[in-house]
């Protein structure tokens, strides 16, 4: 992963709202395997004290840098964590001992 793909990751969660929305994703994300893993913007909406234009631009700014993928169906909005790019992005940052 190259410099300024990570740039935007950190720079997507150094906002603390956006930071506290995707922890939120991310729980919901491990605590519902038996819905496929999805978070309702709705409950997101009902669980924080940000009003809903603000989230939406947040949920814009995680998924722009890959963090989430989102997904429309009927009038609702779901958000998924990408896996994917977790992956990767902790892998990045273990303290390995590797060689120089």
């Amino acid at each position: 992963m190259d410099t300024k793909k990570m740039a935007k990751i950190f720079k997507a969660l150094s906002n603390p709202n956006r930071l506290e929305l995707y922890l939120k994703i991310a729980k919901a994300h491990e605590a519902s395997f038996e819905t496929g893993c999805e978070c309702f913007v709705t409950d997101l909406i009902d669980s924080l004290n940000i009003g809903a234009p603000t989230i939406s631009h947040h949920i814009k700014e995680l998924s722009n840098a890959d963090l989430i993928f989102t997904e429309k169906r009927g009038k609702f909005l779901i958000c998924r964590v990408n896996e994917k790019l977790v992956a990767e992005v902790s892998k990045l940052l273990a303290l390995q001992n590797t060689p120089e």
